[in-house]
């Protein structure tokens, strides 16, 4: 799994470079329907990721954004499946607020067993397996292990959710739960680093909340570093859906505060 994380790592860091040459120029931005934005830097990035990925792991599918469905069809009946999300944050890219990542994580079986983020604006990256844990990687490209935090109490919990999508469900939760604090940051990516990094304790999201390459990645890590990933009904993410949509939620915490996300997401209906 080392070696296998360490590829995934490289071919990150390399989209990460592509989406980074983009951000430092004048780009335009298309969009594929209401609130869904997309620029180069997101296909330019998909295409690298795909490519290397197929020669290093060829015939396993590969579930990318900027991919066309019939690449990937059938994934569902495989036992190996990589999720590709080219550029998480594409609202964040565009406001150039440097709260983006490139994620790629690996399901195996029924379960995401490797994930790898990395920062194009600041050079960091985050990785890990399930079972050998999880890392950090500084822009000089030291790694240092990293591990959720112990908080079990929801009214000291920090939290974390996002900068440029705050429902009003997302806004009755926080309320409702009353954390001791919480922080807006853009991307699934960033966010899910905080708590692996023990930085936050809770993050989550109700409802629809993108896709499976926004999740699996994030799934990955957070769990490798001793925390929970579950969908807003505590349910594992179901990787083999029909649809690629996750509308039941997610929730990302600690582990010792994860029951009581959940508990609160299904007393107010959510």
């Amino acid at each position: 799994m080392s070696a296998l994380v360490d590829r995934l790592l490289e071919i990150a860091a390399e989209a990460s470079l592509v989406v980074r040459e983009v951000y430092e120029t004048p780009f335009s931005v298309d969009w594929k329907g209401k609130d869904d934005p997309v620029t180069a830097a997101d296909r330019r990035a998909n295409e690298l990721i795909c490519r290397r990925i197929a020669e290093t792991w060829p015939g396993v599918p590969i579930v990318a954004e900027e991919s066309e469905p019939e690449t990937f069809a059938g994934f569902q009946t495989k036992e190996r499946v990589f999720f590709v999300d080219p550029l998480d944050g594409t609202a964040e890219f565009i406001a150039r607020n440097g709260e983006f990542v490139v994620m790629i994580g690996m399901v195996e079986g029924d379960r995401a067993i490797a994930g790898v983020v990395t920062a194009p604006a600041t050079g960091e990256a985050w990785a890990g397996s399930v079972g050998d844990g999880a890392f950090h990687v500084n822009a000089a490209g030291a790694r240092q292990k990293i591990r959720v935090s112990a908080e079990t109490r929801i009214e000291r919990a920090r939290g974390v959710a996002s900068r440029s999508h705050r429902s009003p469900a997302l806004e009755l939760a926080l309320r409702d739960l009353a954390l001791g604090s919480v922080g807006a940051v853009g991307s699934a990516g960033l966010k899910g680093a905080e708590i692996a990094m023990g930085r936050a304790d809770v993050y989550f999201g109700p409802g629809k909340v993108g896709k499976l390459w926004d999740a699996c990645a994030v799934d990955a890590i957070v769990t490798a570093a001793g925390g929970k990933f579950s969908d807003g009904r505590g349910a594992p993410f179901d990787y083999r859906a029909g649809s690629l949509d996750n509308v039941r939620g997610l929730v990302a915490t600690n582990g010792p505060l994860h029951d009581v996300v959940v508990s609160c997401l299904a007393r107010l209906g959510l």
